[in-house]
């Protein structure tokens, strides 16, 4: 136990350093050797427990208790405070109803419900700690030098690096409080920590700043924060039902009533709902999208790691009371229709990170829709897509990162050329966009699992969704492997001017998603299959076989070699570009008409008319709506019908 209290302490204490930390080279340091540790705690961890199965831990927590209800106050507090400053009403009224009815609940039947097992450690959470502390923490260090050049082009609002890594470090800790928290009190104090700390890096260019505020950041910091709150005022409404209802605050024990035959669709369709907003399903996407303000290491955290993928766990955590009741039915339409609206909403943009959000918002629409169907299948295809989103949607977004301050811009239109600008980047770059999409990447095996797991459940709606959905996840990736492989003229190198760090936290994201295809079948069968064989009873037939990693290895060997000829070759012939006029020489310019030089300009489609996001939007988010309207309102019903 002590590593699990070690991973959840030792972040919040690097915070604190870091906070008070001025100087670039000792916070450098901390920051680097705090990465080490945490990344280093969480391999011991898995090592630690591995061959135990489940393991629960009975930890006094009554006066953990009295702290976290006492800085929950706090925390009401300073949203109250935050919201009256910045007119936000809505957030007042929320943060004024959600704490002090959970306070009242936990001060009287909430204290007479004893929790014997506050802690645990399975499958599923050894994978999320895997993911927070590795992940995140190389994105921690990406931040060293990328943070630099942020400070550089924002010099005007003072340096508040100290406060950006604080938060960064602070995430971390909250995120390991989620995944190893088996008292639902506990999940959910940990669960508002990162809901501050996501608004607090959303408005980090807007919040504070007298001269200069950011009004876009600081009104998408509120959006994500009153998304959040309503997400934790379900939360709230589920821990009382399951207290008051059926006695018990822990986790484990609400999964064992719903084995046993007893419905627990009323807590659940409440917990998954919390879990729905924070992991930026429709109707509530629009707050991810929003966080594309944010510096790009706090972009990467966000989606790939921490905040979403809390929503994602959470969701499949009660997986296995959901399927096919009404709780279950929720959350396999918000799922399904959140994946194909934003993979049609990704065709139309030409920001890298706008793509890279619409694709974390799809392909978590895709996981949620896996946990709402239930079935064994569905669930090991949501948790490998976890793993391997994780991994490639962390690379994606730092690769954007680094070319942004390099190129200065993020749109794929201005990637003309980047393989001749900055080879390594356009390798790694290109490596994840083939991790999202191409074989033998861990994405398309999981996506292709999830159909097959959808066939078996008879579902013609999603099968029709994830056919849909995929074909245009191809087209948007394609698209801009294209735009970025495309040469038309030599062009200087300039990547040298990347720091260390972030070069650093990119290889090592490209090492583990060769890896992670590597040992795809190790993962499922020692990580994954065991999970669900505990929470469901069995999981025959899942997993992949010796023959299926034998075809693996070689293709990702034919990839190297493949990627070895092609960055190796010294001799390159590039063909003169064909223009509808007489060629000027350097393949840019052509004299054309009435004797005018012309520009040569190679641009996408994107078919705004046809996948727009106003249209996409408006069909997504009244059709979640209304699911979750009409789902709650049944369950509702049923619970005063039963009264």
């Amino acid at each position: 136990m002590g590593t699990i209290i070690f991973l959840i302490v030792f972040p919040l204490i690097a915070a604190v350093a870091l906070l008070i930390l001025k100087n670039d080279g000792p916070r450098d340091i901390v920051v680097k050797v705090s990465a080490a540790l945490i990344a280093a705690a969480s391999i011991i961890l898995v090592v630690q427990y591995f061959g135990e199965g489940d393991r629960y831990f009975d930890v006094d927590g009554e006066i953990i208790g009295y702290l976290m209800m006492a800085i929950e106050i706090a925390l009401a507090i300073v949203i109250i405070w935050l919201g009256i400053k910045y007119k936000k009403i809505l957030a007042v009224v929320l943060a004024a109803i959600q704490t002090p009815l959970m306070v009242w609940f936990e001060l009287s039947t909430g204290h007479g419900i004893a929790v014997v097992n506050n802690l645990y450690v399975d499958r599923l959470s050894m994978i999320m700690v895997l993911i927070i502390g590795i992940i995140g923490t190389l994105i921690c260090v990406y931040g060293i030098g990328y943070m630099k050049d942020f400070q550089k082009h924002h010099q005007e609002a003072g340096d508040r690096r100290p406060w950006f890594f604080f938060l960064m470090f602070l995430f971390l800790s909250a995120m390991f409080g989620i995944v190893v928290s088996n008292n639902l009190v506990w999940l959910y104090f940990f669960w508002e920590i990162t809901t501050l700390c996501s608004f607090f890096l959303i408005g980090y260019n807007g919040l504070f700043h007298k001269k200069h505020e950011d009004k876009v950041a600081t009104r998408n910091a509120f959006r994500a924060l009153i998304m959040n709150l309503i997400g934790g005022l379900g939360f709230v409404i589920g821990i009382i039902i399951l207290g008051s209802y059926y006695g018990t605050l822990e986790l484990s024990t609400m999964l064992k009533i719903g084995s046993m035959g007893y419905s627990v669709a009323a807590p659940a369709i409440f917990l998954a709902f919390a879990g729905i907003t924070k992991a930026a399903q429709m109707p509530f996407n629009s707050w991810l999208l929003g966080a594309m303000v944010a510096p790009t290491p706090t972009s990467a955290l966000l989606h790939s790691s921490t905040m979403v993928k809390a929503g994602v766990f959470l969701i499949i955590k009660l997986a296995p009371v959901m399927g096919w009741n009404i709780a279950g039915i929720m959350v396999m339409m918000v799922g399904g229709i959140t994946f194909l609206m934003a993979s049609f909403n990704a065709i139309s943009q030409s920001n890298a990170k706008k793509v890279l959000a619409y694709s974390t918002v799809a392909n978590l629409g895709l996981i949620v829709a896996c946990a709402g169907v239930g079935s064994p299948g569905a669930v090991w295809a949501g948790i490998m897509l976890i793993i391997f989103h994780a991994v490639t949607k962390s690379l994606l977004f730092l690769c954007v990162g680094t070319a942004e301050h390099n190129i200065g811009s993020r749109d794929i239109e201005d990637m003309d050329g980047l393989f001749e600008r900055m080879p390594r980047l356009a390798m790694f770059m290109m490596i994840g966009i083939a991790g999202m999409f191409l074989a033998p990447m861990g994405m398309l095996i999981s996506k292709w699992d999830a159909m097959i797991a959808f066939v078996d459940s008879n579902n013609i709606i999603l099968i029709l969704i994830i056919c849909f959905g995929s074909a245009a996840t191809a087209f948007y990736w394609a698209k801009w492997l294209g735009k970025m492989s495309a040469i038309v003229a030599k062009e200087e190198n300039i990547q040298k001017s990347v720091h260390k760090e972030e070069w650093f936290s990119q290889g090592t994201h490209v090492v583990l998603v060769v890896l992670l295809c590597l040992c795809f079948p190790f993962v499922s069968s020692s990580m994954v299959v065991p999970y669900l064989e505990s929470g469901f009873g069995s999981a025959a037939g899942l997993g992949l076989t010796s023959y299926d990693l034998i075809i693996m290895c070689v293709m990702i060997g034919a990839l190297i070699l493949i990627f070895a000829f092609f960055f190796g070759r010294t001799n390159k012939r590039i063909v003169p570009v064909y223009m509808a006029g007489a060629g000027k020489g350097d393949n840019l310019t052509y004299v054309g008409s009435m004797q005018k030089d012309t520009q040569v300009v190679l641009r996408n489609w994107y078919m705004e008319s046809y996948f727009g996001e106003v249209k996409m939007n408006v069909i997504g988010v009244i059709t979640t709506s209304v699911a979750i309207v009409i789902s709650i309102g049944l369950v509702l019903g049923s619970m005063i019908g039963g009264m």
